[in-house]
């Protein structure tokens, strides 16, 4: 569902251009709205999101599917973490629908998926452990890289129930805005992946917006 934000950036108190293959791992606050913008077109966002409380408490794909009865996200939506309780909610989006199946590229899918030779290209899941181990403060590990939202991704799901990765549904400036229920973190790998169509075997970069 196609809806407009009526947000002025330039009234945000936080922005930031992420580039290809980065990661962003950032609070917001309960009560504040986290734009993410794709500059570009076509860009996959993995997307992770924890309670900054505890996150031992995370964005749950299973719960938020079955809540909403849905396997796409889109504006309305509401993320819910796996003690059932609503992080965010979608308030704005502009592509339409973003996948949260597909899951996000590693060491191990681009062997499996693509070539033996693929696997020790850069992946979100590198970039994300690169963070926790930079990051220590924050007191992620290894085991909190759960399932993930692939924001502006395409990811249909065929008659037989597979999964196929499409061009992507998104063009340069598409945004998605979300409204933290809670203090959350926010945890992003602007994906590096080179053998699928998802970002137009592209990579670009995307940039982040908060507003109080």
């Amino acid at each position: 569902m196609i809806v407009e934000s009526k947000l002025n950036t330039a009234a945000a108190r936080y922005s930031r251009i992420v580039g290809a293959g980065d990661y962003w791992l950032h609070p917001v606050g309960e009560g504040q709205t986290l734009r993410i913008t794709d500059l570009e077109g076509n860009q996959a966002v993995d997307t992770l999101f924890y309670s900054a409380v505890d996150t031992a408490e995370r964005y749950s794909a299973v719960d938020t599917i079955r809540e909403q009865g849905n396997i796409y996200l889109t504006a309305g939506t509401r993320l819910i973490s796996n003690l059932g309780r609503p992080m965010l909610r979608i308030v704005a989006d502009t592509c339409g629908r973003h996948d949260t199946l597909g899951g996000a590229c590693s060491a191990e899918s681009n062997t499996v998926r693509y070539a033996q030779e693929k696997k020790c290209m850069h992946s979100c899941r590198d970039s994300w452990l690169l963070a926790v181990a930079r990051h220590e403060d924050f007191e992620l590990r290894k085991r909190d890289i759960t399932h993930n939202i692939n924001f502006f991704m395409n990811v249909p799901v065929t008659r037989d129930g597979k999964l196929t990765f499409e061009d992507g549904l998104s063009d340069a400036g598409k945004y998605v805005e979300l409204k933290a229920e809670i203090d959350c973190l926010a945890f992003i790998s602007n994906c590096p992946q080179l053998n699928n169509p998802c970002n137009a075997w592209n990579p670009t970069p995307i940039q982040v917006h908060i507003w109080d």
